[in-house]
């Protein structure tokens, strides 16, 4: 599986514009398996979780609310490209339903 950290490095969205991407990128990231959809909502879940454990330990510690903060941010960063990559596939399918 190859890892797209933006929507113009996929191949065939490259031409298009961002909106057209993204509605794209929409309907293949609907027609991903349920192994599929319940692998990426794992891994969003593994990022999430220790910003709120990091939330917990404010009354402690107040770098902890920086490093929430700054998971948060990352957030994207980690998720999108896999998000992207694991839908990659399906636009594949819409292509060969387009031509015919």
């Amino acid at each position: 599986m190859k890892i797209y950290t933006s929507t113009k490095k996929i191949p065939g969205l490259e031409t298009l514009s961002v909106t057209e991407r993204m509605a794209l990128l929409e309907q293949a990231a609907n027609r991903m398996t349920v192994p599929e959809k319940t692998l990426l909502n794992l891994i969003k879940l593994l990022v999430i979780v220790p910003v709120f454990a990091f939330l917990l330990r404010v009354v402690d510690n107040w770098w902890s609310l920086a490093w929430a903060a700054l998971i948060l941010l990352l957030y994207p960063l980690f998720v999108k490209p896999l998000q992207y990559s694991l839908s990659a596939k399906y636009l594949k399918l819409n292509k060969a339903k387009e031509d015919e």
